[in-house]
């Protein structure tokens, strides 16, 4: 699985014009899901998102946890994380996840987060086109991959 996390102020998920996801101080998380990934890896990278110290405490130091700041989560499938771009200049996507695989993962992920967080994660909805607004804070911009655990 890979994640990019934005630290964000607020953040929406639009589809045909319907907001499914708002969120204000919190994080947007991009999630990637390959047909490599298992429950085990989901548990290590919602542990990763929720310990992620990256708010800023009372002397502007990025010391603070989400649930520190009462912050929310605004949780997007994205396949597109698991682009191969090594030949040519159209991007393949083999290595992402077929739907079958990914959505009971991103629905299981979606679970772990609102239990971790003690409140429901706002989500987009899987394989729509869908349009985010964010607004960046710092920015702050961390990218965690499951298989390169460090």
């Amino acid at each position: 699985m890979r994640a990019v996390l934005q630290r964000v102020t607020e953040a929406s998920c639009t589809v045909d014009g319907d907001v499914t996801g708002a969120i204000e101080n919190g994080f947007l998380v991009l999630l990637g899901i390959e047909d490599a990934d298992t429950v085990e890896d989901l548990e290590w990278l919602a542990q990763k998102i929720m310990g992620m110290r990256v708010f800023s405490d009372e002397n502007g130091m990025m010391n603070k946890a989400l649930a520190d700041v009462e912050g929310d989560i605004l949780l997007i499938s994205q396949f597109t994380l698991f682009a191969s771009t090594k030949k040519g200049n159209r991007p393949g996507f083999t290595r992402a996840a077929r739907p079958y695989v990914a959505i009971p993962l991103y629905e299981k992920m979606i679970d772990k987060l609102s239990v971790l967080l003690g409140k429901r994660v706002k989500t987009g909805i899987f394989g729509a086109d869908m349009k985010i607004a964010l607004l960046n804070d710092g920015p702050v911009t961390i990218l965690i991959d499951t298989k390169d655990k460090e």
